[in-house]
């Protein structure tokens, strides 16, 4: 992994619409649609946060077959790109790809609170993040992006439907757990849709969304609350000190 080379990518010089969108363009034409990573061992699920102008990236890595936490950590720094949708990556890349440098265990596979594929130019966050950085990565989100299902929503937990965007299966929706929308799964990079689909099935447990990414929300949220707390009485940018934070252990 790079990391002068990615900030290229997450930062670009200018950030004219047209710019980014031919940088999608060029990320999009390395994305690998294949299988191309070890027997899983230890996998890791990303989400971010914010508070005013900051960002919080918090990556969790897990062991993949016990889903137990061997590592989690997070950064804190200033938001640079505002909310624009399906340009995501451009306001989060760079938080989550510093944060990925600083894990002393690096996983196998990264999963994302976020599309891969599934967005109208095949580069959400996973697809962005995964390509440029050269890691297996999948994308789990909770709404559609794009595309659509031509056989229905799925109804019965255990039950998966096709995500279909311009005639091509882009993912897929899945019902994880009863009484709940169905989440959205698809590949990002270096990751089949088969694949994709059942690993995050494998990482599910009593929750609607997998261990990675849940664990991962649970973790910066954490962090946001220690961090509004502790503005209540001094200046919040003291706070970005926490960018150097690290947990080893399990989370309760």
């Amino acid at each position: 992994m790079n990391k002068n080379y990615s900030e290229k990518l997450f930062n670009p010089d200018t950030y004219d619409r047209d710019n980014l969108i031919q940088i999608q363009s060029k990320i999009a034409s390395s994305i690998s649609y294949e299988d191309d990573f070890e027997p899983l061992e230890i996998i890791g699920g990303s989400d971010c946060a914010f508070v005013d102008d900051l960002i919080i990236c918090g990556i969790v890595v897990l062991n993949y077959n016990t889903m137990d936490v061997i590592e989690k950590t997070h950064i804190i720094q200033k938001v640079t790109f505002p909310y624009i949708s399906t340009f995501l990556s451009f306001r989060e890349g760079d938080a989550i790809a510093s944060a990925l440098f600083k894990l002393d265990n690096i996983p196998d596979l990264l999963m994302f609170d976020g599309c891969g594929i599934n967005h109208p130019r095949k580069v959400g966050i996973a697809s962005h993040v995964g390509a440029v950085l050269d890691i297996p990565t999948i994308g789990v989100a909770k709404k559609i992006l794009c595309g659509n299902t031509q056989s229905g929503t799925p109804e019965s937990v255990g039950v998966s439907k096709p995500l279909v965007y311009k005639s091509k299966t882009i993912g897929y929706l899945y019902k994880s757990k009863k009484g709940t929308n169905p989440i959205i799964i698809a590949p990002g990079h270096r990751v089949s849709l088969e694949s994709s689909l059942a690993i995050v099935k494998d990482c599910i447990k009593n929750h609607k969304l997998p261990e990675p990414t849940r664990l991962a929300h649970n973790h910066v949220n954490d962090v946001k609350k220690q961090l509004q707390y502790r503005s209540n009485n001094e200046n919040i940018n003291k706070w970005t000190g926490y960018k150097n934070s690290k947990h080893k252990g399990t989370d309760g």
